[in-house]
C-alpha cells in the first residue's frame, strides 16, 4: 500500500528558551549563603507583604511568588526555611475600590483612616472585617498553588503589643530616623529622559497591596518628628497628629482632625496605633531576621522605602534583606493591573481558567525583573500549548536546563507534586469540545473518546480539572458572538453552489478524514488539500510553495467554516472537526 498523500511525517520540534540560568537557583544559593553568616544554625527567613486593601491580584502574587520559589528550592537542598507573608490589614483603608460587589461606595468611604479589620466586609461576605474577606480568597489561592507560609496578622502584632519595644526604640530614636528621612524629602523626583515615558498612573497603584501603605514617613509639627500614627479612641481613624512626647514616661498627646477629640496616653502600654510605613517595614526586617524579601519597581526607587529602609534598619539593629526588585505582570487585551480599579484579576479568577502547574509556571520562568502577561484572551490557548510541549520535551528528555527547572518548580514542590490531570489532552481542543457540546458531559465524553480510538477515555474525569479550566474560560471569557454553534442541517445550497475545484477540496477532505483523525493528523490534511490541489506534496513546507497557496489555503478555511458553523471563521479547524465529530462532519459536508 502506498504512501497516502496527507499521511503526516515526523517532525523533529527544537528545543526553544527563554532564559540561559535559573535565577532561582542564583538566589537560593546567595540567600542560603547570607543567612549562614548573619544567623548560623538557624531556619532561612524570606518574607512578602499583602495589603488586603482590596482584591489581592496577580501582580500582587509575584510578591509572594518570588520568595516561595527561592523557599523551596532551599527546602529541597534540605535547610529548614520559612516563608512569613505580612498581612498588612493594620494598614490604614485608603480609598473605596471600584467594583466590589456588596460595597456602596459612599457608606464604605466613612471608614476611610480605619485600619482595615475595623472596616466592615462586603455585604453578604461569610468574613467578620474587610481585611479578612479578601485575605481569604487569597489563602485559599495559595493553597491551590501549593505555597507554604507562615501568616502573620499585623493587626495581631500591634494590637496584642508585640512591637511594643521596637515602637518605644523608634520614639527614643525618632531625631535619627528624621535624619535618615530628611535626606530624601527635599530631593526632587527624577524626571523622565527624553523618549522615556512618563510613570504610568496604573503602574504606581499596581504597589498597593504589597504592603507600601501610601509610603508615609510620619509627620513633623511644632513638636517635632514622630514616626508613630496613633488611631483616634474616640473615631478610630489615623487623621490625627502627636503633639507632644515624653521619653521617659512614654506619655504621648494626639490630637484628630477628623473628630477633634485629644488624650493622652502611656506609649508603654498603649496597643492603638503603628509605625509609619517606611520605619515599620524596616523595623521588621530586624524583629523577624528577614533575609531575602523581594520588592515591586515602585519600591526600589530613590528615596523609596527600599532604599531608605536600608539606612533605617540600622536603627533597629538589624540588616537589609536581599531585595531583587520585580517587574509589574500584565493581562492579556487589559492595561497594567491595579487594585484599585475594577476587575483586576486575582490568582483565583486565573486558577478558574488555568491549572496550578501553569499559574507557578508563568512566574517560574521568568526572572523577577522581567515582566509577563498572563492570558485571559485566547492567548491562553497558546500558553498551554507551549506548557504541553515543554512537558513532552523534559519527558523525552530534550529540553535545555533552566526549562527543565522551570517545569519542575511549576509541578512539584519540596513537599511533592501537584495533583494533575490524569490525561491532559491539549486545551484548545478541550476548549473547542466544551464550546460545542455547551454543558453536555455525555456527548463532551464522547467526542472526547474519540481523539485516540486506541485509549479512549471512560470518564471526562481522566481529562480533569483542565477539561472543567477550559469549560469556564469557554463560558467567562469568550463573548457570545464567538461561541461556537455548529449547524443541525448541512447548508444544500452552499454546497450545490460549489465549482469543481470546491467540491474537490471537500472530497479530499473527507477522503483523508479517517486515516487523520487525529490533532497532528488533521492539521497536516487542511493545510495540505490546497497544496495537493495545486499540485504540490501535502509536505511540501512554505518555502517550497507559491504565495497564492496561503490564499487558497484561507480560502478553504473558510469554506469549512461555512458549511460547519456558518461564519467566516471559528476555533482551529483540526481541533473543531474534532470536536464535531468524524460523523457530523461528513454529513454537513454532504457526504
Amino acid at each position: 500500500m502506498g504512501c497516502h498523500p496527507f499521511r503526516k511525517k515526523d517532525v523533529p520540534i527544537v528545543a526553544q528558551s527563554t532564559e540561559t540560568t535559573d535565577w532561582v537557583s542564583r538566589f537560593a544559593d546567595e540567600v542560603i549563603e547570607e543567612s549562614e553568616r548573619r544567623a548560623p544554625g538557624k531556619p532561612v527567613v524570606v518574607a512578602s507583604g499583602l495589603s488586603p486593601s482590596g482584591p489581592i491580584h496577580l501582580g500582587n502574587l509575584r510578591e509572594v511568588m518570588t520568595p516561595h520559589l527561592v523557599a523551596d528550592e532551599i527546602r529541597r537542598r534540605g535547610h529548614q526555611v520559612r516563608h512569613l507573608i505580612s498581612w498588612d490589614d493594620y494598614d490604614r483603608y485608603r480609598k473605596v475600590p471600584k467594583g466590589i460587589a456588596g460595597v456602596d461606595e459612599e457608606a464604605w468611604a466613612q471608614h476611610i483612616g480605619k485600619p482595615l479589620t475595623s472596616v466592615p466586609a462586603p455585604e453578604g461576605s461569610p468574613y467578620p472585617n474587610w481585611a479578612e474577606h479578601f485575605k481569604a480568597a487569597m489563602i485559599e489561592s495559595l493553597a491551590q498553588l501549593g505555597v507554604e507560609f507562615d501568616g502573620i496578622s499585623q493587626t495581631e502584632q500591634y494590637t496584642s503589643g508585640a512591637y511594643r519595644e521596637q515602637i518605644l526604640h523608634a520614639m527614643r530614636h525618632r531625631k535619627d530616623i528624621d535624619a535618615v528621612l530628611a535626606q530624601y524629602r527635599t530631593k526632587p523626583k527624577p524626571a523622565p529622559k527624553q523618549g522615556q515615558k512618563p510613570v504610568d498612573e496604573a503602574e504606581l497603584e499596581a504597589a498597593e497591596g504589597s504592603g507600601a501603605a501610601g509610603e508615609d514617613d510620619g509627620s513633623s509639627g511644632s513638636a517635632g518628628y514622630f514616626p508613630y500614627k496613633p488611631y483616634c479612641g474616640n473615631c478610630g481613624k489615623d487623621f490625627t497628629t502627636v503633639t507632644s512626647y515624653d521619653d521617659d514616661s512614654t506619655e504621648m498627646t494626639y490630637s484628630c482632625t477628623e473628630c477633634g477629640f485629644s488624650e493622652t496616653v502611656r506609649l508603654n502600654e498603649f496597643n492603638r496605633g503603628k509605625l509609619v510605613w517606611k520605619v515599620d517595614w524596616p523595623m521588621r526586617w530586624a524583629y523577624e531576621g528577614v533575609i531575602f524579601e523581594p520588592s515591586g519597581v515602585d519600591h526600589s526607587s530613590p528615596g523609596s522605602s527600599y532604599q531608605v529602609g536600608g539606612e533605617i534598619v540600622g536603627i533597629f539593629g538589624g540588616k537589609q534583606p536581599i531585595g531583587p526588585m520585580y517587574a509589574f505582570v500584565g493581562i492579556s487585551g487589559m492595561a497594567k493591573m491595579s487594585s484599585s480599579r475594577g476587575g483586576v484579576p486575582t490568582p483565583a479568577d486565573a486558577l478558574k481558567i488555568m491549572e496550578p502547574q501553569l499559574l507557578r509556571w508563568l512566574y517560574a520562568r521568568r526572572r523577577p525583573n522581567q515582566s509577563f502577561k498572563i492570558a485571559f484572551d485566547q492567548e491562553i490557548q497558546r500558553l498551554y500549548d507551549e506548557w504541553d510541549r515543554l512537558d513532552a520535551k523534559v519527558a523525552d528528555g530534550t529540553a535545555l536546563p533552566a526549562d527543565i527547572a522551570a517545569h519542575s518548580r511549576a509541578v512539584r514542590t519540596a513537599s511533592g507534586e501537584l495533583p494533575t490531570t490524569p490525561r491532559p489532552l491539549p486545551y484548545r481542543t478541550l476548549a473547542s469540545v466544551a464550546d460545542i457540546t455547551a454543558g453536555h458531559e455525555d456527548q463532551a465524553l464522547r467526542i472526547l473518546s474519540e481523539l485516540d480510538p486506541s485509549r479512549p477515555l471512560s470518564s471526562l474525569d481522566e481529562a480533569r480539572p483542565r477539561y472543567d479550566k477550559a469549560e469556564a474560560w469557554i463560558n467567562t471569557h469568550v463573548p457570545a458572538d464567538q461561541r461556537t454553534i455548529v449547524r443541525e442541517e448541512p447548508d444544500t445550497e452552499l454546497l450545490k453552489s460549489l465549482d469543481d475545484q470546491g467540491r474537490e477540496s471537500i472530497r479530499l477532505l473527507l477522503d483523508g478524514l479517517a486515516e487523520n483523525w487525529s490533532l497532528d493528523g488533521l492539521t497536516h490534511l487542511v493545510y495540505g488539500v490546497p497544496k495537493v490541489q495545486a499540485g504540490f506534496s501535502a509536505d511540501a513546507t512554505p518555502k517550497e510553495l507559491p504565495p497564492e497557496i496561503k490564499t487558497a489555503q484561507r480560502s478553504f478555511f473558510a469554506l469549512l467554516y461555512h458549511l460547519l458553523v456558518g461564519r467566516d471563521t471559528g476555533p482551529r479547524l483540526p481541533t473543531l472537526l474534532l470536536a464535531v465529530g468524524q460523523e457530523r462532519v461528513r454529513r454537513l459536508l454532504g457526504e
